[in-house]
């Protein structure tokens, strides 16, 4: 298990932030119907939701409240889990990437947290969570260069690797992964987490041939 950071900055700005932190060993599908199953079964629960109240959903509510205050508009960039939530009461089905990818996305809905994905082999050294900087590279995955300015951003040796908006093309999930590291976003230090960290794992190792799945929690402590 990688060695993970809060940084005091992203403190101040969430003094409830913990980290959910799971590693597996994963085999890569392009596509798992059973799976698929599951996400339609999630997708028909969330399509009845008015688009409303998904900023009132706590998982994201909290999320929301940490981005103004590191000074970033969550309504321009939107957390991975509003997004998704947004997307299917728009009536669109999420997208079909993966087995690796979908069951991170069908986490994310069920449990309202962003969850960032990443190919272990892919990350250099010890991990930070921290906030973006002016200026700092950054290549998100479909959206080619992105302002991670005030952003919530995970980091390595190398640099920003990831987001609660948008995770990058270094450490992308591809056909050749079959090492994970998620890490799920809890800006509130909501209840259950460790409830909702298990769900997660049971995904992997139904959906993804999980081996090796292990969870473990990272507080942001006291400033």
């Amino acid at each position: 298990m990688k060695k993970i950071s809060i940084t005091n900055r992203i403190k101040e700005a969430s003094h409830k932030i913990c980290l959910g932190v799971i590693s597996a060993n994963v085999i890569y599908e392009k596509n798992n119907y059973s799976l698929w199953q599951e996400i339609e079964l999630e997708e028909n629960r969330i399509s009845k939701l008015q688009i409303e109240i998904i900023k009132d959903i706590p998982q994201i509510k909290s999320s929301r409240e940490a981005y103004k205050a590191m000074g970033k508009e969550p309504a321009r960039y939107r957390l991975s889990a509003e997004a998704l939530h947004r997307r299917i009461i728009k009536g669109k089905s999420l997208y079909k990437i993966c087995n690796i990818v979908d069951v991170i996305n069908l986490a994310s809905i069920k449990t309202g947290y962003s969850i960032g994905g990443y190919d272990v082999s892919n990350i250099q050294g010890d991990i930070e969570f921290g906030i973006g900087e002016k200026d700092e590279d950054y290549e998100a995955i479909g959206r080619g260069k992105m302002n991670i300015e005030s952003l919530p951003v995970f980091r390595d040796i190398l640099g920003a690797f990831g987001s609660p908006t948008s995770d990058s093309v270094r450490t992308m999930i591809t056909e050749k992964t079959s090492q994970i590291l998620l890490l799920v976003i809890n800006f509130g230090g909501h209840d259950n987490f460790e409830n909702d960290l298990q769900v997660i794992c049971d995904l992997v190792i139904n959906y993804c041939a999980g081996k090796d799945v292990r969870f473990e929690i990272v507080d942001g402590g006291e400033l």
